[in-house]
C-alpha cells in the first residue's frame, strides 16, 4: 500500500542531515525535472522582490526566500519531519516507535511542487514552492510534472493499492488512476454537509496514521474503510474509489 499525503506550506527548520542529494531521493526518474526546478527556485531567490511576487509571499517572508536560496547547501531531515501543520499534527509521527516509523517510511509518500513526490524518509531541506506557482521561464508545474510524475507513482506503487490523500492541486501534478481518495465532510444538525479546511486536514492525518499503524494490508476501498472505522473514524463508501469521512 502506498499512501500519498499532501505537503504543507509550513515546514520545520534545520536538520541534522547532509545537504540535498537529488539523485538519492525515491523515484530517481524525476531527477531531471527536480534539478530544473531547484535551479529555477535558487535563481529566483537572488531577486527577493520578484520572488515575493512569484511565490505569493508577504514582505515578512524573507526566511522563505532565504530557504530557497540555500536549497543546495542547507541541512536536510526526513520529509516526514520536514512538513508541519494540521495534517501532520494529526499524523503525530513523533509518537511512532522505531518499528512504526519504519512502516511509515515504507507506506507513506508526500506530494511536492518542487520534488514531484518523495518518500517519507527522504532527506529534504526546507523550501517554499506551492502547487499553483508559476516560475519565470518555465512551463506550469502541472505541465512539467504530469507525465513524469504519473509514471513514477505508478512504478513506485508496484501494483499495490494507492490511497491518494493529496489536495486537488497536487493530484493534478500527477494522477494515479484507480487510487482510493478521501473526502472529509462536516455533518451539521440539519443533515447538511460541508467541507471545512481544518477538519479536512485533521481527519486525513488521522486516516494516514491509521493506515500506517494497521497490521492489515488493504487491497481495496473496503479494506481502507475497515481500517478507518477501527480507528474511530466515521466512513461512507461513495464509490469503488471514493471514501467519505464524516466529522
Amino acid at each position: 500500500m502506498l499512501v500519498l499525503l499532501p505537503p504543507s506550506e509550513t515546514k520545520s527548520d534545520g536538520g541534522a542531515g547532509a545537504p540535498l542529494a537529488v539523485e538519492s531521493l525515491a523515484m530517481p526518474q524525476l531527477t531531471t525535472v527536480r534539478t530544473r526546478l531547484i535551479d529555477a527556485v535558487v535563481r529566483l531567490a537572488a531577486d527577493p522582490e520578484r520572488a515575493r511576487t512569484v511565490l505569493g509571499l508577504g514582505k515578512g517572508a524573507d526566511i522563505e526566500i532565504a530557504r530557497n536560496a540555500a536549497l543546495r547547501t542547507s541541512p536536510t531531515r526526513p520529509a516526514l519531519e520536514r512538513y508541519t501543520g494540521v495534517l501532520y499534527e494529526a499524523l503525530d509521527a513523533r509518537s511512532f516507535t522505531k518499528i512504526q516509523r519504519a512502516k511509515a517510511y515504507a507506506r507513506l509518500g508526500i506530494g511536492s511542487a518542487l520534488f514531484g513526490a518523495v518518500r517519507a524518509g527522504d532527506p529534504i531541506p526546507a523550501y517554499r514552492l506551492s502547487g499553483g506557482s508559476k516560475l519565470p521561464g518555465l512551463p506550469t508545474l502541472p505541465a512539467l510534472w504530469r507525465d513524469e510524475l504519473a509514471t513514477a507513482l505508478h512504478t513506485e506503487a508496484a501494483g499495490e493499492l494507492v490511497v491518494d490523500l493529496r489536495s486537488g492541486s497536487y493530484q493534478q501534478l500527477g494522477r494515479v488512476p484507480g487510487a482510493v481518495t478521501a473526502t472529509v465532510l462536516t455533518e451539521h444538525p440539519d443533515g447538511s454537509r460541508t467541507v471545512v479546511s481544518h477538519f479536512n486536514k485533521h481527519h486525513k492525518g488521522l486516516l494516514a496514521r491509521a493506515l500506517v499503524l494497521t497490521r492489515a494490508e488493504p487491497t481495496d476501498i473496503r479494506g481502507v474503510a475497515r481500517v478507518a472505522t477501527k480507528a474511530g473514524l466515521r466512513t461512507e463508501i461513495a464509490s469503488a474509489t471514493k471514501l467519505v469521512l464524516l466529522t
